[in-house]
Order: C-alpha cells, then sequence, then structure tokens
C-alpha cells in the first residue's frame, strides 16, 4: 500500500499536526493536502495550511476545488483532523475525533464536554464509519482539565495529544504493522449538538459556575458568549464567580444587576452570583452597564 498520507486538515490543531509530521517524516511523505475557510472562527489557519504545503510544494485542494476522480484514485492512509464533511473515499480513513468516544459523538465535542465541566477530555483516532464518529477505535489519549479554563488553553494543551495519535499510528503504517481496532460501547454513547448564532446566548437561569464555564469554552477564537441588554447584543470576555449573598425570591429577579464594584456590575444567576470583568458591544466598543440593568 501507498505509504504517503492524505490530510483533510482545518484549524489551528490541523495546522500543529501538519507542521510536526512534515518537520518528522519530511513533505515526501504526504500526497496532498484538503483544507477550507472556517467562518465560526476568528481564527481558522486556512492560510496558515495553505502556506506550508506551498512552501514544502505539497499539493494543495481547497475543499471546493478537489474532484472526487482524484480522491477515488488514492489507495492509501487518509488522515481527517477537524473535517465537518462526507469524504467519498472513506476506505482507510481515519478520523481523529475532540472526544474521548463513544462520550460526545457529534460536533463540537471539546466546547461541550468544557461547558458540562468535565475533569477529563481527550481524542480519538477511529476509522470512519457510514454513521458519523460511530467507527472502531484505533488509540485514544486524554488530559486533566482544571477549572476555571479557557478554550484557547485547552487547545494548546491538546494540540501535542493529536500529533502523537498521528505519529503513533503513522509509525505502524510504516512498519507495516496492523492497526487496533476496538469497537465502541453503545451503551455509553452520548452525541453533541451543533452550534449555531443562537447557541452562544448565555441562559442566566443556569448558575453562576455554569456561566463562567460556558464563557470560557467559547471565547476565542469562537465568537464569544452573548446576552441581551435592553434589546442590544452584549459580549462577554471575562467573568468572574463571586461569593454569594441572600436574595429575597431570587428566582424572579434572575439577571438583574446587584451590585456594581469597581465598574464592574454583578449579576444575579440562579445560584450564585456574577461578576462582569470585560463587556463589549457588537462592535467591541467597551460598556459601562446602568445600575437598573437586567441582562436576558
Amino acid at each position: 500500500m501507498n505509504k504517503k498520507i492524505v490530510f483533510y486538515l482545518m484549524n489551528e490543531k490541523g495546522f500543529y499536526v501538519l507542521k510536526n509530521f512534515i518537520k518528522e517524516f519530511g513533505s515526501d511523505a504526504v500526497e496532498y493536502i484538503v483544507s477550507t475557510q472556517d467562518k465560526n472562527l476568528k481564527k481558522d489557519y486556512y492560510d496558515e495550511i495553505k502556506q506550508i504545503a506551498k512552501e514544502n510544494n505539497i499539493t494543495f485542494f481547497n475543499k471546493s476545488k478537489i474532484n472526487s476522480k482524484t480522491e477515488k484514485e488514492f489507495i492509501g492512509f487518509k488522515f481527517a483532523i477537524g473535517w465537518r464533511w462526507i469524504i467519498k473515499n472513506s476506505e482507510n480513513l481515519i478520523v481523529f475525533h475532540d472526544s474521548l468516544l463513544p462520550k460526545y459523538r457529534g460536533f463540537a465535542p471539546l466546547v461541550n464536554a468544557l461547558i458540562k465541566g468535565d475533569n477529563k477530555i481527550g481524542v480519538t483516532a477511529l476509522f470512519a464509519d457510514e454513521e458519523y464518529d460511530k467507527g472502531d477505535i484505533i488509540i485514544q489519549k486524554s488530559l486533566k482539565v482544571k477549572y476555571p479554563i479557557k478554550i484557547k488553553k485547552v487547545i494548546n494543551n491538546i494540540k501535542p495529544l493529536y500529533y502523537e495519535l498521528v505519529k503513533n499510528i503513522y509509525q505502524l503504517i510504516l512498519n507495516n504493522k496492523n492497526l487496533p481496532r476496538m469497537k465502541q460501547d453503545e451503551k455509553k454513547a452520548t452525541y453533541s449538538p451543533w452550534f449555531d448564532k443562537k447557541d452562544y446566548f448565555i441562559d442566566w437561569n443556569w448558575n453562576a459556575e455554569k456561566i463562567k464555564r460556558f464563557v470560557d469554552a467559547v471565547g476565542y477564537p469562537y465568537d464569544n458568549a452573548k446576552t441581551y441588554l435592553n434589546g442590544r447584543v452584549i459580549k462577554l470576555l471575562e467573568v468572574e464567580v463571586i461569593n454569594d449573598v441572600k436574595i429575597e425570591n431570587r428566582m424572579r429577579h434572575i439577571g438583574k444587576v446587584l451590585f456594581i464594584k469597581n465598574g464592574c456590575p454583578i449579576v444575579i444567576c440562579k445560584k450564585g452570583l456574577l461578576k462582569l470583568v470585560d463587556i463589549k458591544d457588537e462592535k467591541n466598543n467597551k460598556l459601562m452597564i446602568n445600575f437598573r440593568s437586567r441582562f436576558e
């Protein structure tokens, strides 16, 4: 079998893997690269992936430009990192997924795991299947999470796991070794739905700690947590959980500003209080909030 690899790559993790793979195994180990832009990210690394392909004389395709004949003719292993579309030739296709499968099959698994507050996250390398993320597991790697933590730091921490998996699998391929295969336990399967613009809005009925995790999980390179104030969309970039106080008829006052300390509004949550340290409007202008304000 062809020992060269085809990469389907997106985002910072894909770029990190490609850069390190070429450094260790050389550009001759790559048959071609496919990538595309991601409008949901403030920085999607598409240009960086394209540039590294150019610098190393590796054939590069935008997802919209590659034809089915090219995909079907390649005989060898394909690695998909951050990829969200069907690859027509799924033979010998290995998918790298942002969770410890069978938990969090689907979309935005890392974000959803951080919002939930999981203390262990990881990456799974698996064989592609007709149904997404249900294929046999090849290898998994995990790391522990200590909160609070921002998504950018988590991505930095998890990138090396991606490369370790790619490296380990490619070395098995080079040595003509059979790749491990382990069936997933369907009884333990959970699913992670896709995000749209509505999903970036806070539910003030959550407790303060969950809102803090949410704000940190959808921050840069994502589009930031949002809320409404007097019909305007407000972005929350930095928040802090502070000591709670006893509030009479609390459920009627969720989302209201209770105090303002050092210019920062303190908001009532279903459980706990949240200090809004850095908030901006949609044009990235900083905001000063009136004491009699209610977030919705």
